[in-house]
């Protein structure tokens, strides 16, 4: 088995082992090739929205088959999960991330119900499990994700305004999101909402609630798919919806009122590198399409190969640095959560949020360039991949607010090194004066 360039997987766990040599073989032989035709297989028009690609039920068969199934669940889940440390499901991931539109539902390890799993399988209680986390567990259902929402400045929950409002046995609930994924397809048959349940508590971080919403529940409108570059991302959608005095038990409540936040922090801790691990693997693809085309023959420009101008070379290079990079910054990332779990490993997952996205980004736009007017055409992935990159600066936590997080963390260093500093010169001055 090859060495990754920064972590020696034959080191790893046998297990892992096989399930990597198994997941390569299956990126390779299934997912990729079975691309062109999911493709051809998506319903027309509003069809789309409604016809799911038989290939991808045969390749979930196969992948469950293999054992290459919910690998994202890691050993703290039990029977629940996989057993993988967040190291070697990064290292799955990034494989993963080469076909990103299918092989991580094909897996059953696609967003958002990757997040909304470990909500249930963390915080849920047996009843809710049994409800809702079996058959996600096994494909049967898809879920959304509800909380950001059109009137205020999502990138900071607090301001979310949905309220969910008890009324006896009920919670009633009104609101609008948007940008809800998942909620498009026909298989998704549960919201996790997060809104207030108690607007004017002096702890702003207490304010908030999740519950669960069965998605057939009356007063749930859903008023449009949301486009990224042109892209709706059918059947699955990112979905703009009203709720409007829609009524579910209050056994539905995740954790107990008031702890929503405390519940999307877990959920979101390692949530946030599963994107950047798919980063990688798109990024790599992207390189590898980028180096097919420019040592075609049949591309030359101004009498050359363009793998023979160097402009070309120094961006081929350029790519593989910023990759590898990225590369260290996540599993580095993976591996302080495995240390000390997400809350102990905000510095790093931030580190790696913010730049897996805009490293794609680049080499995604290089590929693009050395590919003329293909790049941005629907006849290579380069186009979607960079949509779905672009998203991915807001996802989880826009740039800002985690640059603002790694900032003022290392803000807090400052009085001890400016105490140490201060010694040093003390030190030096007392040195000179005995000169």
């Amino acid at each position: 088995m090859a060495t990754n360039s920064i972590v020696d997987i034959t080191k790893l766990s046998p297990k892992f082992q096989d399930l990597y040599a198994k997941a390569k073989d299956f990126l390779e032989n299934d997912c990729i090739p079975a691309e062109r035709i999911y493709n051809l297989q998506m319903g027309k028009g509003d069809d789309r929205w409604k016809v799911i690609p038989p290939i991808m039920e045969e390749l979930k068969a196969k992948a469950r088959s293999l054992g290459l199934w919910n690998l994202f669940l890691g050993r703290e889940y039990g029977a629940y999960g996989a057993g993988l440390t967040n190291v070697e499901y990064g290292l799955i991931a990034e494989l993963s991330g080469k076909s990103v539109k299918i092989m991580p539902e094909a897996m059953n390890c696609s967003a958002p119900d990757t997040g909304n799993m470990e909500v249930f399988a963390k915080y849920g209680t047996q009843a809710q499990k049994d409800k809702w986390l079996v058959p996600l567990l096994n494909g049967k259902i898809r879920s959304a994700f509800a909380m950001t929402e059109p009137a205020v400045a999502s990138s900071d929950a607090t301001n979310i305004e949905l309220n969910i409002r008890r009324e006896g046995n009920e919670y009633v609930i009104n609101g609008r999101k948007w940008w809800i994924s998942g909620a498009g397809d026909p298989r998704c048959a549960v919201h996790l909402v997060m809104g207030k349940t108690d607007p004017d508590n002096s702890n702003r971080y207490k304010q908030q609630s999740l519950v669960i919403v069965p998605a057939d529940t009356p007063g749930i409108t859903v008023v449009r798919p949301m486009q990224v570059f042109g892209y709706d991302d059918a059947p699955e959608g990112h979905m703009e919806i009203i709720y409007k005095d829609v009524r579910v038990p209050v056994e539905n409540i995740i954790l107990g009122e008031g702890r929503g936040f405390e519940v999307i922090q877990g959920r979101l801790g390692p949530g946030r590198i599963h994107h950047c691990m798919r980063c990688i693997g798109m990024a790599e693809r992207s390189l590898e399409y980028m180096l097919a085309r420019v040592t075609d023959p049949s591309k030359r420009t101004f009498g050359k190969s363009l793998s023979e101008h160097g402009t070309v070379v120094a961006d081929i290079a350029t790519s593989r640095i910023e990759i590898d990079q990225s590369r260290f910054l996540v599993l580095n990332a993976a591996q302080k959560i495995d240390e000390v779990k997400a809350k102990g490993a905000l510095k790093e997952i931030s580190m790696a949020k913010i730049s897996a996205p805009n490293m794609l980004l680049r080499v995604l736009d290089r590929s693009m360039q050395a590919h003329g007017a293909a790049g941005i055409s629907q006849d290579f992935p380069l186009a979607h991949y960079y949509a779905s990159a672009r998203t991915l600066r807001y996802a989880d936590g826009p740039d800002e607010v985690h640059r603002n997080q790694l900032g003022r963390n290392e803000l807090k260093r400052a009085a001890e090194i400016a105490d140490r500093l201060k010694a040093q010169k003390a030190k030096s001055e007392d040195l000179i004066s005995k000169l």
